[in-house]
């Protein structure tokens, strides 16, 4: 049975991904729905966020985009979704899953 998505209401915003880059991201979300476990180059795990956190890596025509998500064993939550623009992950991205990590598991 496939893993529902939650993206956490009021909180993701959709990115302007190109056509081609909207068919990726869809195509790996299933995948993870599916329950496979996605390695480099498409995902890294996150430990800075979380157990069980990740990204997914979405190269566009001008962005790289990130979906950083936690795998659960009842669906996939998504925690946030970025243009990336350097090595590192903005502390304030970091900062917000893990809020929203807590927020979601106190619901």
């Amino acid at each position: 049975m496939d893993k529902p998505l939650v993206w956490l209401e009021g909180e993701i915003k959709t990115p302007p991904f190109s056509a081609g880059a909207r068919l990726e991201a869809g195509l790996l979300l299933r995948r993870l729905q599916r329950g496979e476990m996605l390695g480099m180059p498409h995902s890294r795990p996150m430990p800075s966020i979380g157990p069980r956190c990740h990204e997914l890596r979405i190269n566009d025509a001008r962005v790289t985009w990130r979906i950083v998500y936690r795998i659960d064993s009842d669906a996939i939550v998504i925690l946030e979704v970025f243009g990336k623009k350097s090595r590192e992950t903005p502390r304030s991205v970091i900062d917000a899953c893990k809020r929203r990590i807590k927020e979601y598991d106190n619901a």
